[in-house]
């Protein structure tokens, strides 16, 4: 219960800050719609690819949400009061993450009707799709709430622009990374974001799921998840020194 508290708590101020939500999604709805007007002859830019790398773009603009959110919460010296409560750090983790969930679950639901809209043919692959795109997202929002408890709220949002960035020139949704040097291409495969838009992709387009790219994501996320709850927790206490 105390958990949901806190969630709607969290929920409350992502709709006070209504235009940066809003930007997050014109943008990305702008690329969308701009890039299928261009007729570009890749690959990459076929609505059923291109639709996937907006969706993981999207969810770099969570990141920054959260980390922002997280930020706040530290320099207003909410974390400090709620740290005479007897909740615990994993669950402070889980109220921000259902906090944020109906910003994903938005942004995909609006994704996929423009995309509908634009041409992409609606089938049970799209639900899927954002089923698995809800999993996907949980890497972001806790790499938001990483970032959010080691800096300040004005750094947060840009150190979080370092990660739409990375996600923009590494995951693989504006040109393939065979495209790109080897050296470059190794690194991008060591990263999790080009194996998540495999993922996005693989699901839409009823292809098999590559299970290295599974493993990758998930080992990440859960990586991020365990030092997220390690440094949140050591920075509530040292807030409260």
């Amino acid at each position: 219960m105390r958990i949901i508290t806190f969630a709607k708590r969290c929920f409350k101020e992502i709709v006070r800050d209504p235009l940066s939500f809003i930007f997050s999604l014109i943008l990305p709805l702008f690329l969308l719609f701009i890039f299928q007007q261009f007729k570009i002859p890749n690959e990459v830019y076929k609505l059923n690819n291109f639709t996937p790398g907006i969706i993981l773009f999207s969810f770099a603009f969570v990141t920054l949400f959260v980390a922002t959110l997280v930020a706040k919460d530290r320099e207003t010296s909410l974390l400090i009061r709620l740290g005479v409560s007897p909740m615990h750090p994993h669950e402070y983790i889980i109220g921000y993450m259902l906090a944020v969930m109906p910003m994903v679950i938005i942004q995909n639901i609006l994704f996929f009707t423009l995309a509908i809209i634009l041409g992409l043919t609606f089938s049970m692959e799209v639900i899927w799709t954002i089923l698995v795109s809800l999993v996907i997202s949980l890497l972001f929002i806790f790499l938001g709430i990483l970032i959010g408890s080691i800096t300040k709220v004005k750094s947060a949002s840009g150190v979080s622009s370092v990660i739409v960035q990375v996600v923009c020139f590494t995951s693989g949704m504006y040109f393939s990374t065979d495209l790109v040097s080897n050296t470059f291409a190794k690194i991008c495969s060591l990263l999790p974001f080009g194996r998540a838009l495999n993922i996005i992709r693989n699901v839409l387009n009823m292809e098999v799921l590559n299970i290295l790219d599974i493993l990758v994501v998930l080992v990440y996320t859960v990586v991020v998840l365990v030092i997220s709850i390690i440094v949140f927790k050591k920075k509530m206490i040292s807030d409260n020194k």
